[in-house]
């Protein structure tokens, strides 16, 4: 079952573009913002072993798996899953798993945007010092008075949508792989910068032996479930992004290598960001596990305190968009190629059109922060907000659920030899993770799946 097709949409010039590339749009504000607060909730180093084995056992098997579904397809994720499903005479039903991705990744973004949006103003409220001789009360009222202004979110959220469709609307090559060669340096050279700046000023020792030294007596079930969790999303696994890439892959570039070469980058930039963090939030007696407020309420309190604090906060949220920036730019590609496929858009009004449903859908999630009314919304009885909601639906259903399928299907629906010849892998490797993507992968994503909607 050779595959001889070709991208419309371009391709990746070289195997480095597409690792910077996949590795931006895996790195995003789960890395820098979650992980190291539910890191930080969860006991520090316990949780990063169990995270570490998570990406192996999961994250580089799945991703593989969905890589491979692109660079056969290559289309948009629900065109390439149709074009394998004939190929092999399967059910239309398993086509289902590409638009899950395509759903997920257009609906995580329009709240993602509004976030990101944040760490936008951010940078110039932290560089105008406003941030300076403030307590702890007056910085959350900082915070609580921002996100109150429905006005000045959408004009952020906006902005950040605005260059997203500049980017993806100049296409694979002169849009997207120019702007992340550029981004990515910029970003992980800033995180540096700043992890630097905090072993000198803050307790780099503390820090570093909170995230590596294992305290088993301090995770939870619930803390390694978390984990599992998080290594499946933090690699963007199932929100379409993998198999776009990977629709834009050069042929002769290996599926294992190149992902293995991802997940690495994608887990370093997360504990380095874990060692930019922590350093800072020990130095001024902090909590570690301070939750979603770590970022935007409790570390622009310790810059402030430190030399040279306002420069480097400023520098902090500077890479913190940069890092937003090139997951927002993969999060809309699917979106964007389905409607140059689907509708025969030019680029620019595909672009276009999905920024301006994505900023008219980002109003229900800047409610949420503004308006009781939105954000005590009614839905089949419980009682929530659109962001919560729309949260809920991505990272708990969705994401899972679209997982699930993508690992069914490559390992009990395609056959061997296609795998075997699409990741150019044989013998006892290919059987690893073959065994793995066919039996483990599915039975961890299933007992996620099951803890995150309260089944247990």
């Amino acid at each position: 079952m050779s595959n001889t097709k070709t991208s419309i949409h371009g391709q990746w010039s070289s195997r480095f573009t597409y690792i910077l590339a996949a590795t931006g749009a895996a790195v995003g504000l789960g890395n820098i913002w979650k992980f190291p607060y539910i890191m930080g909730e969860n006991g520090g180093g316990a949780f990063v072993l169990v995270y570490l084995l998570c990406i192996l056992l999961i994250g580089i098997p799945v991703m593989m798996a969905e890589v491979l579904i692109g660079k056969s397809g290559r289309q948009s994720p629900g065109a390439s899953l149709q074009f394998l499903v004939g190929k092999v005479k399967a059910s239309r039903f398993w086509v289902i798993s590409g638009w899950i991705g395509v759903l997920a990744g257009f609906l995580i973004l329009s709240f993602y945007a509004v976030i990101a949006g944040w760490a936008f103003a951010y940078i110039f409220k932290s560089a105008s010092g406003e941030f300076i001789d403030k307590t702890p009360e007056q910085v959350g009222e900082i915070f609580g008075s921002f996100i109150s202004n429905p006005n000045e979110l959408m004009i952020w959220s906006g902005v950040i949508l605005a260059l997203t469709a500049f980017v993806v609307g100049r296409g694979v090559e002169k849009g997207l792989e120019k702007a992340v060669s550029y981004a990515m340096p910029i970003m992980f050279a800033l995180l540096i910068v700043i992890a630097i700046y905090a072993a000198k000023v803050g307790e780099f020792a503390s820090a570093f032996s909170f995230m590596f030294t294992p305290d088993f007596s301090k995770l939870t079930i619930d803390g390694a479930l978390e984990a599992l969790g998080h290594a499946f999303f933090s690699l963007s696994l199932a929100s379409g992004i993998m198999i776009m890439y990977g629709a834009y892959l050069p042929k002769d570039v290996s599926i294992i290598k190149s992902s293995i070469w991802i997940s690495i980058a994608d887990t370093l930039v997360a504990l380095i960001a874990g060692l930019a963090i922590f350093p800072i939030v020990f130095a001024n007696n902090m909590e570690p596990g301070a939750g979603p407020g770590l970022i935007f309420q409790t570390l622009p309190i310790a810059f402030e305190q430190m030399p040279m604090g306002t420069a480097f906060g400023t520098v902090f949220f500077i890479m913190l968009v940069f890092a937003a920036f090139t997951s927002a730019i993969a999060l809309i590609e699917s979106s964007v190629a389905w409607l140059v496929e689907r509708f025969a858009m030019k680029r620019w009004q595909a672009a276009v059109t999905a920024s301006s449903v994505l900023w008219l859908l980002g109003v229900g999630t800047i409610y949420s922060f503004v308006s009781d009314s939105w954000a005590h919304i009614n839905i089949a009885g419980w009682q929530t907000s659109i962001f919560d909601a729309l949260d809920y639906f991505t990272s708990k259903l969705l994401l899972p659920i679209g997982g699930l399928l993508i690992s069914l299907f490559v390992a009990w629906v395609l056959n061997r030899e296609f795998l075997q010849t699409e990741l150019n892998l044989k013998g006892k490797a290919f059987e690893l993770w073959y065994a793995t993507l066919k039996f483990i992968a599915p039975c961890i994503i299933i007992f996620v799946f099951l803890n995150l909607v309260g089944v247990f």
